[in-house]
């Protein structure tokens, strides 16, 4: 099978407090650049660093990586906008980064990248014997993902990065870019293409695109991620396309409180999968922090989970090899 990084960055990352995806505002820009090498080489080849929050947690992308050395799958990263090229191969379908949620067009040029996405899920769907995994990368990406299920009329909550999911400051940034556009909640339900790019990002473009071509020619899908892939699902629901769609995530998402997971997918026709990966007694101060709240989810981390334990690979030898990665890249926490 193929697992397909969706990876990209938005300027709505740098509004203070909506993410978590990076140490600090400046470090956000190359995480999206150190997951897709962190997936595909196991290590930052032209990214600084491993991306980490200030309290230890790392980004998942060690954990999808983990179930990647122990199961062994192929890997297709797609640059939709990514701040920093990085050094591995990539199939670009964007060269700019998404604008600020709060302005008119955050993704002026949304159907050039949906078209694009399109052409190479089909791509993919015909060199496929198996489905495709496909997962996301983009620090911001919750906030305008709820924008999107907004403007499409999706009731959709979305979860965070954060253990403190900031609602409100996302709800005000979404109410801002609707009143910027001159739309209200529900105006382009049916139109999504407008919606994405009134509200969205290119990484969810790309990720609806993707998928819809996949679909489209056949092929199953997976989407290995939480809210944010739940509003790549309603652009693809808008667009009028009803195939079988799985999302596969982590229970720290399923389980959240400030998210709709359950009712929304249910609401898609979404068949969900939830795994609890269990990092809380993992005996690893810095990837405990998932269990306390932190990253949830991200870079697949829930599909890789529901694809290790399909091919029969024990939780137990995922946690180890990523307490593994985490120390050999970042150092064992003190």
């Amino acid at each position: 099978m193929t697992f397909v990084l969706v990876a990209g960055t938005t300027e709505t990352a740098r509004i203070e407090g909506i993410s978590a995806a990076g140490a600090d505002p400046g470090a956000m820009r190359t995480t999206p650049t150190a997951d897709a090498e962190i997936l595909l080489e196991g290590k930052p080849i032209d990214a600084p660093t491993v991306p980490v929050s200030p309290s230890g947690c790392p980004t998942p992308a060690l954990v999808t990586r983990a179930v990647r050395e122990l199961v062994g799958f192929e890997v297709e990263v797609i640059d939709a906008g990514m701040a920093v090229e990085p050094g591995i191969t990539t199939r670009s379908v964007a060269s700019d980064s998404g604008g600020d949620a709060r302005t008119a067009e955050p993704v002026p040029n949304a159907g050039a990248i949906w078209d694009r996405s399109r052409t190479i899920g089909e791509d993919l769907a015909s060199k496929s014997d198996d489905r495709l995994y496909v997962g996301e990368t983009i620090p911001g990406g919750t906030t305008t993902a709820l924008g999107v299920a907004r403007a499409l009329g999706v009731d959709l909550s979305v979860s965070s990065s954060l253990p403190e999911n900031p609602t409100e400051r996302k709800g005000a940034v979404v109410e801002a870019g609707l009143a910027e556009s001159g739309f209200e909640t529900g105006d382009l339900a049916g139109d999504p293409r407008r919606a994405v790019r009134s509200q969205g990002d290119p990484v969810l473009a790309s990720v609806a695109g993707l998928v819809a071509g996949a679909l489209s020619a056949g092929t199953s899908v997976t989407l290995a991620g939480g809210t944010q892939l739940i509003a790549a699902a309603s652009l693809v629901r808008h667009a009028g396309i009803e195939a079988p769609l799985e999302l596969a995530t982590t229970s720290y998402v399923a389980d959240d409180p400030t998210a709709s997971v359950e009712t929304t997918a249910d609401a898609l026709d979404l068949s969900l999968t939830a795994t609890d990966p269990e990092f809380e007694d993992c005996g690893h101060a810095g990837i405990e922090r998932f269990a306390a709240g932190e990253g949830k989810e991200g870079v697949g981390m829930g599909g890789g989970l529901t694809l290790a334990r399909r091919r029969g690979i024990d939780l137990d030898a995922v946690r180890d090899r990523t307490v593994t990665l985490y120390d050999r890249l970042l150092g064992a926490p003190s």
